[in-house]
């Protein structure tokens, strides 16, 4: 095998390790993706049917939940479909796209936090230009932005990848992974990495940095502030900084994995691949559903209704 187009399909070897216990896995695996499709749609069903929420932040909201539910899509159903098969195979296309949106779900995350901490720190440090400063159509376009930058990021990496030509077609994870496919190759993957790592510190640091920032400044005004404007500030501001955290812990930890995967226990290293595409979508329907007390009314309020009906 000489070239990509040789390569046609790639066996998911990272099922191995799980193969004993791999119905089980399949039961634990359908129970979260359920779980997380049930939790981020109610929230966005609640946000979607009441108008009184069709403002900035529970837009913003929003739009995170719906790419939760855009990465877990990329991942669990291929998943589940891997854990009923004897030998798991992918199309060396169909793994590419899986990389893909993977990667521009991460990626999209960590725009959509940023533009979330730009909403709050509006908000609370300017509130005076909130109505001139966050438009719809702001709104809009930050929107546009937060997808739209980094579909091209990780397309022009994944491009790179395809180009490149493979002569292994045994890949050592449970889903597909950029870099790893990268390692297949048997010529030259310095500019793909190099790009990678480009790529990488482009879609992180700059949201990353931006959100600090604006936590910097809103805790400045804060401690300004009484103790009532405090409570009510951070009210608002805990469930995005938990979810940042979270997430950004959860990302390190994959970069961390991807990079020293051969010097862990490969079920670790299994567990700790699907980490970010597990947690960040269980918590963040939660934080913002239990936690904004406008949201939670309307899911209580919806709730009763269904059950007064029933």
């Amino acid at each position: 095998m000489d070239n990509s187009s040789d390569v046609t399909y790639l066996f998911m070897e990272g099922h191995i390790e799980l193969q004993k216990y791999r119905y089980f896995y399949f039961i634990i695996t359908l129970a979260v993706y359920l779980l997380i499709i049930c939790c981020n749609t109610v929230v966005i069903f609640v946000i979607y049917t009441n108008k009184c929420l069709h403002e900035p932040m529970y837009i913003f909201i929003a739009a995170l939940l719906f790419n939760s539910l855009f990465g877990t899509t990329a991942l669990y159903p291929k998943l589940l479909s891997d854990f009923l098969s004897e030998r798991p195979v992918t199309s060396y296309s169909a793994c590419l796209f899986q990389a893909f949106s993977i990667y521009t779900y991460g990626a999209s995350e960590f725009t959509l936090l940023s533009a979330m901490a730009y909403d709050r720190y509006v908000s609370i440090c300017k509130p005076l230009q909130y109505a001139t400063l966050v438009k719809m159509s702001t709104v809009k376009k930050l929107l546009f932005c937060c997808w739209f930058v980094p579909s091209c990021d990780i397309g022009i990496s994944v491009i790179l990848t395809y180009q490149l030509q493979l002569c292994k077609f045994k890949l050592n994870r449970i889903y597909c992974n950029n870099s790893a496919i990268a390692k297949l190759s048997c010529g030259n993957i310095s500019v793909s990495n190099s790009y990678g790592l480009f790529g990488l510190i482009f879609a992180v640091f700059p949201p990353v940095i931006f959100i600090i920032y604006s936590y910097i400044r809103i805790f400045e005004v804060c401690l300004k502030n009484s103790k009532d404007f405090r409570r009510k500030a951070l009210q608002t501001c805990f469930p995005h900084l938990i979810i940042f955290i979270s997430f950004t812990f959860t990302s390190c930890f994959e970069v961390i994995n991807t990079r020293y995967e051969g010097n862990v226990p490969q079920i670790f290293s299994l567990i700790v691949s699907v980490e970010n595409l597990a947690i960040p979508p269980l918590i963040n329907p939660i934080m913002y559903g239990l936690k904004l007390q406008e949201i939670f009314n309307r899911i209580k309020k919806m709730m009763w209704k269904r059950r007064t009906s029933f």
